[in-house]
């Protein structure tokens, strides 16, 4: 009998886990929110996505502060921060049956290896999120370009069942796409987040327009693409080099836009070091790649953390 799911959980309910449980909702998948700081808001008035492919309001949704409220559900999608990690040991077994599986939609290395340590290696997938997306309110997600997903298996073996996600995923208006090898996902998506997520804090908390303004800076952002590229090729990793390009011309039509990581600095929160920076850097270092520029913003993001504080 082959996998599908008709019941979702969403741990992390910031802009990814709204937008994207959201769109499952709005297609009639049954989807359970764990929210904190917006359960109010969205018990009270539900969701509202203001979004380039066409806003809509969910007046009401289930939403729980508990996992242990929300009971046991056939796909778990992990939307929090990297940094909130250490919970999952106390959320996710909660919330799994014998035929649950993991979509962790996570940004940079190691993730999948967290949720495999408690879920098991053969229920984990990964799943890239290429958007333009913040929470501008409680309660309300504010979707100006992208949207596109690219979904992998953390273990071989789960082609049928990547499949199914992303055809559900589809359905429900996202554009997905199941891959088969998830290693090389990651590694394409660490093209624009290691600059540009990076940069935006290295320089003090400014957009990607700011950045790609400076030609200094846009050599930069070159330079760290190429070296992401580089580290992934010594590790069988093969990427295009034209992705350096196409990743900067699809970053300037979005204007002022605030990376995750940006907003997550001028706010006062804890940044996401491991996974998007130093794992990428730690693993290359073992494959015998020198990443110097890495290894400069790595070093200028702490300095910056240090002054914060």
């Amino acid at each position: 009998m082959s996998w599908d799911f008709n019941s979702v959980a969403i741990v992390g309910s910031g802009a990814i886990g709204l937008y994207y449980g959201g769109r499952l909702a709005e297609s009639g998948i049954e989807v359970k929110f764990l929210a904190r700081s917006d359960y109010d808001q969205l018990s009270k008035s539900g969701l509202k996505v203001e979004s380039i492919n066409e806003n809509f309001h969910l007046t009401k949704i289930s939403v729980f502060k508990k996992p242990e409220d929300i009971g046991k559900v056939d796909l778990v999608i992990i939307a929090w921060k990297s940094t909130a990690n250490d919970s999952l040991s106390s959320v996710l077994p909660s919330l799994m049956h014998e035929n649950t599986q993991v979509l962790t939609l996570q940004n940079g290395l190691g993730n999948c290896e967290r949720i495999a340590e408690i879920a098991g290696a053969n229920r984990v997938f990964g799943g890239l999120c290429f958007v333009c997306i913040n929470r501008i309110a409680p309660g309300t997600i504010s979707h100006t370009a992208g949207g596109r997903m690219t979904i992998g298996p953390f273990s071989k073996n789960l082609s049928n069942k990547v499949e199914t996600i992303a055809q559900r995923f589809k359905a429900a208006n996202i554009s997905a796409t199941a891959v088969d090898d998830l290693a090389k996902a990651q590694w394409e998506k660490l093209i624009w987040n290691i600059p540009f997520n990076g940069l935006s804090v290295a320089e003090g908390g400014v957009t990607t327009d700011v950045l790609l303004a400076d030609p200094i800076i846009e050599a930069e952002i070159r330079t760290l693409m190429h070296e992401v590229i580089t580290a992934a090729s010594a590790q069988g990793i093969q990427l295009d080099p034209a992705l350096i390009e196409t990743n900067i011309e699809r970053t300037r039509p979005m204007g002022p836009y605030q990376p995750s990581t940006m907003l997550d600095f001028v706010k006062g929160r804890e940044l996401e070091l491991n996974p998007i920076w130093a794992e990428p850097l730690r693993r290359a270092n073992k494959a015998g790649v020198k990443m110097p520029a890495l290894e400069k913003l790595l070093t200028r993001i702490q300095t910056q953390l240090a002054h914060r504080a």
